[in-house]
């Protein structure tokens, strides 16, 4: 009923940018928090950055200054702009998105945790 897909990966040289999309779509009557958080091979998912409906920010120390988390509410999407990338940045590039969706089987509400696909992020020395 939900769908949440990221775009805008690539390869880049170190220092440079991109910027990364993820647009949910379905039955959904609110998106709460959304988030970018990012695996590399042999570690754990991490949080990157996330952003809370009314656009309150929060990033993680090894990005400040670097990465801006932005939304857009009538479009259901989030955004992450990447600058001075480093070869440390390399990563699947994951969205979350904490959404209420609407059951119209049962014409309830429910709240869950939807998760894109990934989308890879290569940064070259």
């Amino acid at each position: 009923q939900v769908q949440v897909v990221e775009s805008g990966g690539g390869l880049v040289q170190s220092g440079g940018s991109l910027r990364l999309s993820c647009a949910a779509s379905g039955s959904i009557a609110t998106i709460y928090t959304m988030g970018w958080y990012r695996q590399s091979p042999g570690k754990q998912r991490e949080l990157v950055a996330s952003i809370t409906e009314g656009g309150r920010t929060n990033y993680a120390g090894f990005v400040k200054g670097r990465f801006t988390i932005s939304r857009d509410n009538a479009k259901n999407t989030v955004y992450l702009q990447m600058n001075a990338l480093k070869p440390e940045d390399t990563a699947a590039y994951y969205c979350n998105a904490d959404i209420m969706i609407i059951d119209h089987a049962t014409t309830k509400v429910r709240r869950s945790d939807y998760w894109g696909q990934g989308t890879q992020v290569t940064v070259s020395s």
